[in-house]
């Protein structure tokens, strides 16, 4: 990951961040959260001590910070000013610090930003998404970002009830193919996707997630759009009252307004993720699809908010401007580029 993904050189500072339980956590959460904050807070500092070791001649660096609790809520000052004086960031995080100003600012500053949250240890082994070819996936999603990026009108469809239409008009497709060697470069690790910003306002139809696709998601989910935002939530199963009090489809509070904003259009092109429960590896997930629910302002799009939330779509039909580009999950176009 330092050699191939971040190109560590000798001479350069690397800070490894990672979130741990803040004090009212010990209270609140459910001792498995709990947990799972601590065993990848561990392995993060695992990461900054193999780190020290494999590359003596860089500063190698750890710092924590209380955990929010939300994917793209801003963390403390003292955590994103260290991220800006560095040349390599590792964000091991339970949270994910990808749509947060921090990041933002790190990436200006000059930083190479490796977001990694919900990273578990199985990803490094063999056979795992960390392993996959990373000229193969580049190839994949520099082609998928060249697709999206002279599209304008999007239709999407599943055999379990999705039907979403939007459009792109403008908006550039963008790439996470994991190369973070060069100044102010950024993206998730384990990489694989071409993403896009859709139009802000756009969003008409219905999203159905199948129970399994979301972790710990038992039952079927379903979003309706309508003038680019989430009108109405229903099923979830255990989770639909969460679901509820991040997004508040009936709350005209700006707050919960920009959370509702359809925000991305994804494209999974790693052909060794394979866990649906993971976000960070399901929308990588060769063949799916994925929404992403909230901010887009840190991707290039018009809202800023607190919160990021992405939905996968297996077994998928994409149509763009008219033309079937992916079809059941088969891609129709050229994998190999």
């Amino acid at each position: 990951m330092l050699r191939s993904n971040m190109g560590l050189q000798p001479g350069e500072r690397l800070l490894v961040v990672t979130d741990i339980p803040a004090e009212r956590d010990w209270t609140i959460l459910p001792a498995e959260d709990l947990q799972e904050l601590l065993e990848r807070a561990q392995l993060a500092r695992q990461v900054a001590e193999i780190a020290s070791l494999s590359f003596p001649q860089s500063n190698v660096e750890f710092a924590v910070f209380p955990c929010t609790r939300l994917h793209g809520s801003e963390i403390p000052k003292e955590t994103a000013d260290r991220m800006a004086e560095v040349e390599v960031v590792v964000a091991l995080t339970t949270y994910s610090l990808t749509h947060t100003n921090a990041r933002s600012r790190a990436v200006e500053a000059g930083a190479r930003f490796a977001s990694m949250p919900g990273f578990e240890a199985v990803m490094f082994a063999p056979g795992g998404p960390m392993e996959a070819d990373p000229l193969l996936i580049a190839s994949r999603v520099h082609l998928f970002a060249r697709l999206l990026d002279g599209a304008d009108q999007v239709h999407l469809c599943t055999p379990g009830g999705t039907d979403l239409r939007f459009r792109l008009e403008g908006r550039p497709g963008l790439v996470d193919d994991g190369i973070l060697n060069r100044r102010s470069t950024w993206g998730n690790l384990p990489a694989g996707e071409a993403y896009i910003v859709p139009c802000e306002g756009t969003a008409q139809g219905k999203l159905v997630v199948p129970a399994g696709w979301y972790p710990g998601l038992d039952a079927e989910l379903v979003f309706s759009f309508q003038d680019g935002r989430v009108c109405a939530l229903g099923g979830g199963g255990q989770l639909h009252a969460q679901l509820e009090q991040w997004f508040q489809p009936g709350s005209d509070d700006p707050l919960y307004t920009r959370r509702r904003n359809l925000a991305e259009l994804g494209i999974g092109c790693n052909h060794q993720a394979h866990n649906p429960q993971n976000v960070l590896e399901a929308e990588k997930i060769f063949g799916t699809v994925h929404l992403g629910i909230g901010d887009n302002l840190h991707m290039g799009g018009l809202v800023e908010s607190d919160l990021h939330e992405d939905f996968l779509q297996p077994g998928v039909d994409l149509t763009l401007d008219g033309r079937l580009v992916i079809q059941g999950g088969r891609w129709l176009v050229d994998v190999t580029g």
